[in-house]
C-alpha cells in the first residue's frame, strides 16, 4: 500500500513535469488546468505523507516537532486507552445491560441441558477433583481432619445435647423397640442355659448342703427367673419396663443438668477419642476417602459421575423453563460482575496501562503501523486525488473570476 500510495505522488509528480514543459512549449490554456490538478494532488500527497508518517516516526529522520507521535507518548496512550476501557466498558451501567441483554442464565441452561455438554462438564470436574485430590499430600489432609475434627469434637461438650436427644426418643417410645430386643435376648438366654443356673447355684451353695437339695433350689431358682423374664418380655406394661423407662429419662436428664453426670459424659468423651482404635479410625478416613473419591472419579459410569451428570442437566432445564430460576441466577452473576468491575476496575485498567509500557517504543509503534498502516495509507492516496480535484477547482475559479 505505501508503494501504491507513493505511486500516486510519483504520477502526480510526472503530469506535473510533463504538464510545465507543455506550458513553456506554448500549449494551450488546457494544460494550465492539469498542472494545477498535478500541483495540488503533489502538495496533498505529500501532505498526507508527512502526517501518516509523523505518527510513527520522524519524517526523514528530521527531528520536526510533534512526529514520531505513537513511540514519544506510548505510554500516555496506554494511560489514555485504560481511562477509555475502564469509563465505556467497565462502567457500572454498561456491564449490568450487557450482561441482561447476554441472558446468560437461559444460554447457560440449554447448553447444560444437552447431554453431551453435561458429560463434558462432568468429565472436567472429574479431572479437577483427581488433580486436587492427587496434589494434596495425604499426612496434611490427615493434620487438618484430626484439627478440624477431633478438636471440635473436644470442644464441645456431649452431656446436654445426648440427653436432648435421648429426651426426645425417650418421649416418643422409640426406644421400646430396642428394649423389647433386650427382652427377647434375656428370655432366650436364660432359657437356653439351665446348666450354668444349676452350676451357680451349687457353687455358692454351702459344702454341707446335699446335692439333690441344690438341684431342687437351682430348678426353682431357674423356673423363677424363667417366669420373670417372660412376664417382662410378653407386658408391655410390666413394672420392669417402667422401671427402665424411669430409668433412661432420668438419665437424659442428668446429661443435661447433673454436673457428675455430665463430668462423667467428658470423661467418657476423652477416652472414646483417645483410643487407638479412634485414632486410627480418623487417620484412615482420609485415605479411603480418597480412593473413592479417585475411583469414582475415574469411572464414567460411577454412581457419582452419574449423579452429577444427571444434576446439571435437571438445572440445565431449569434454568430454560424457571423465569424465576433464571432471574435468581442472574441476578447473582450480575451481581458479583459489577462487584468485581466497581472494586477492581482501576486493577483492570492499570494491566493495560502497565502492559503498554512495558512494550518497546519502536516495536510497538511498528505493530500498530502493520495493524493500521494499510487503511492509513489509503489517507495519502485520498489525499492525492483530493488534491488534485482542489487544485483544479480552485485553478478554474481563478480563471473564471480573474
Amino acid at each position: 500500500m505505501k508503494a501504491v500510495a507513493g505511486g500516486f505522488l510519483l504520477v502526480a509528480t510526472l503530469i506535473y513535469v510533463i504538464a510545465r514543459w507543455q506550458e513553456n512549449a506554448g500549449a494551450g490554456a488546457w494544460v494550465g488546468y492539469v498542472r494545477a490538478a498535478a500541483e495540488a494532488g503533489m502538495v496533498g500527497a505529500l501532505a498526507d505523507w508527512f502526517a501518516v508518517t509523523a505518527l510513527f516516526r520522524r519524517p526523514l529522520g528530521l527531528p520536526i516537532p510533534h512526529t514520531a507521535i505513537i513511540p514519544t507518548r506510548k505510554d500516555m496512550i496506554g494511560r489514555s486507552l485504560g481511562d477509555f476501557v475502564g469509563s465505556n466498558f467497565l462502567a457500572e451501567q454498561v456491564v449490568r445491560d450487557k450482561l441482561r441483554r447476554a441472558e446468560v442464565s437461559r444460554r447457560l441452561g440449554g447448553w447444560l441441558d444437552d447431554a453431551d455438554h453435561a458429560e463434558r462438564v462432568t468429565s472436567e470436574l472429574a479431572t479437577a477433583v483427581r488433580g486436587a485430590v492427587q496434589v494434596l499430600r495425604d499426612e496434611d489432609v490427615q493434620a487438618v481432619l484430626e484439627q478440624a475434627v477431633v478438636r471440635k469434637v473436644l470442644a464441645q461438650p456431649w452431656g446436654p445435647p445426648l440427653g436432648r436427644i435421648l429426651g426426645q426418643v425417650f418421649a416418643d417410645g422409640s426406644h421400646h423397640k430396642l428394649v423389647d430386643l433386650i427382652c427377647d435376648r434375656a428370655y432366650d438366654w436364660v432359657r437356653d442355659n439351665h446348666e450354668t443356673v444349676l452350676r451357680v447355684v451349687s457353687q455358692r451353695a454351702p459344702s454341707w448342703s446335699p446335692k439333690f437339695f441344690d438341684t431342687i433350689v437351682a430348678d426353682k431358682i431357674y423356673a423363677e427367673v424363667l417366669s420373670f423374664a417372660w412376664a417382662v418380655r410378653t407386658d408391655p406394661e410390666h413394672p420392669m419396663r417402667k422401671a427402665v423407662d424411669r430409668f433412661l429419662v432420668e438419665f437424659a436428664d442428668d446429661l443435661q443438668n447433673d454436673p457428675k453426670t455430665m463430668a462423667k459424659a467428658e470423661q467418657i468423651q476423652q477416652q472414646v477419642l483417645e483410643h487407638p482404635e479412634v485414632q486410627n479410625l480418623v487417620s484412615s478416613a482420609w485415605g479411603t476417602a480418597k480412593k473413592m473419591l479417585l475411583d469414582a472419579a475415574e469411572d464414567p459410569s460411577s454412581e457419582l459421575r452419574v449423579r452429577v451428570r444427571e444434576g446439571l442437566r435437571s438445572l440445565g432445564r431449569r434454568l430454560v423453563e424457571e423465569p424465576e430460576l433464571q432471574s435468581k441466577v442472574d441476578g447473582w452473576l450480575e451481581g458479583a460482575v459489577v462487584y468485581v468491575v466497581s472494586n477492581y476496575r482501576d486493577e483492570l485498567t492499570t494491566l493495560i496501562t502497565e502492559t503498554v509500557e512495558r512494550w518497546d517504543a519502536q516495536e510497538t509503534s511498528r505493530k500498530i503501523e502493520l495493524q493500521v498502516g494499510r487503511d492509513l495509507q489509503f489517507i495519502r492516496i485520498n489525499g492525492t486525488v483530493v488534491g488534485a480535484l482542489a487544485g483544479l477547482l480552485i485553478y478554474t475559479f481563478s480563471q473564471l473570476l480573474l
